[in-house]
């Protein structure tokens, strides 16, 4: 058996605990150079039979961190760039897992290999099933072991589940990104008072409308740590996402679609993924799009077209929007809207929106990861919410299609 184990956190003294646990008559002998540490974990043999052993091989960032530290030239660091460049090349069939997965793998400040050729030891698929479980790690797996989920190389996730092979198969829908407040560059210690305001702002929204609140997730950045995006850039995007809103509801084909963008200088700022949905708008692709209207919603609000984002209980209504303010329209060039736009909402205001919807979505993954019934919020609204909220603080510096909603 050979699997590598990355986690967000530092694990070594888990990592011990668990073979103590696991393993409690082993001998267990540890090397260290400057960048690694060598554990052999020798199980004494029976009477007929000889001593067993497997191999760990330990190594952390020099910085831990819960993004790529520029820095950083430690040797696991380097190896994290170049395991978020493979990731990144790998074929998609679940862009969004993809997309969590690469976020996860920038948060990643651990890595160790556990090693058995001979696979004699029947314990160790239960020390790794502990440990990644414990750790909200991400396995490397071989194939033809006891933990494979692929004929190829592949990942998988603190459940053992397949998050992606070389063929960009996938079993799971969602994948956590956790982040824990300790490894946030020592920001920790430097938290403001409208950071602490804010959060407790949120906190006290949730409780008044009986929705669980989570007093451990971390503040969000404060005000002069945030650019927003511009408000061109905003409006840019919201046209682009008004007409493809209007293929998912069959107001336009995408051949129409893409003849109108390209009309009026627009499709440079069309996404892949758009692109591939205006391309072949399937039935299904089209139910997933009908969301985006509040996205749409939320940055006509951040562009002051919309007084009041509202709360999520309910799908936003853009025919409230009047006419004339809204981006796109028959016998109405597009680049009036972008071009007419001179300003958005302040940093605070968006922010003080961000930390609320980073709160309930936390609510609404804690919700159904329990399955359990959440009525105070509807989860697609706060998630679309809370998507277009994050690219409008330039969350984690991602495009539009990589954008990613970590709680």
């Amino acid at each position: 058996m050979i699997c590598t184990i990355y986690t967000h956190y530092l694990a070594y003294e888990k990592l011990i605990s668990n073979i103590n646990n696991s393993f409690p008559k082993a001998k267990i002998d540890v090397n260290s150079d400057n960048d690694s540490k060598y554990i052999t974990v020798v199980l004494k043999g029976g009477l007929f039979s000889g001593n067993k052993e497997f191999k760990i091989n330990y190594r952390e960032r020099g910085i831990a961190s819960y993004q790529i530290v520029e820095v950083d030239n430690s040797p696991l660091a380097e190896n994290i760039k170049g395991l978020y460049g493979y990731v990144n090349s790998l074929p998609v069939k679940n862009p969004k897992i993809k997309s969590l997965l690469l976020h996860k793998i920038v948060t990643l400040n651990t890595e160790f290999t556990i090693s058995n050729e001979k696979n004699d030891i029947k314990e160790l698929p239960e020390l790794v099933k502990n440990l990644v479980s414990e750790l909200d790690a991400i396995v490397f797996a071989q194939p033809n072991t006891s933990i494979s989920k692929s004929d190829s190389q592949h990942f998988l996730d603190k459940n053992l589940d397949l998050i992606t092979d070389l063929q960009g198969n996938s079993a799971i829908e969602e994948l956590e990104v956790k982040i824990s407040p300790e490894f946030y560059d020592g920001k920790q210690a430097e938290i403001t008072n409208r950071q602490k305001a804010r959060k407790y702002e949120s906190e006290d929204v949730a409780i008044n409308n009986k929705i669980k609140v989570n007093s451990h997730l971390p503040y969000i950045e404060d005000d002069n740590e945030v650019e927003l995006r511009s408000a061109k850039a905003i409006a840019e995007r919201v046209c682009v996402l008004a007409v493809t809103n209007f293929v998912a509801f069959d107001s336009l084909s995408g051949k129409e679609a893409i003849d109108y963008l390209k009309k009026y200088d627009l499709w440079q700022y069309v996404t892949p993924n758009e692109r591939d949905f205006l391309e072949n708008p399937t039935t299904e692709k089209k139910n997933q799009e009908t969301w985006k209207c509040e996205c749409i919603w939320t940055l006509m609000w951040a562009l002051g077209k919309v007084e009041d984002l509202g709360f999520p209980d309910e799908l936003c209504q853009l025919q409230e929007i009047p006419e004339d303010e809204y981006p796109v329209q028959a016998g109405k060039d597009p680049n009036d809207f972008i071009n007419s736009v001179t300003e958005s909402r302040s940093v605070k205001e968006i922010l003080d929106a961000n930390d609320l919807y980073y709160r309930l979505d936390w609510a609404c993954v804690d919700a159904r990861l329990n399955n359990q019934e959440i009525t105070a919020v509807n989860p697609g609204v706060v998630y679309e919410r809370h998507y277009a909220l994050n690219w409008l603080i330039n969350y984690m510096n991602e495009d539009w299609d990589d954008v990613t909603c970590d709680t």
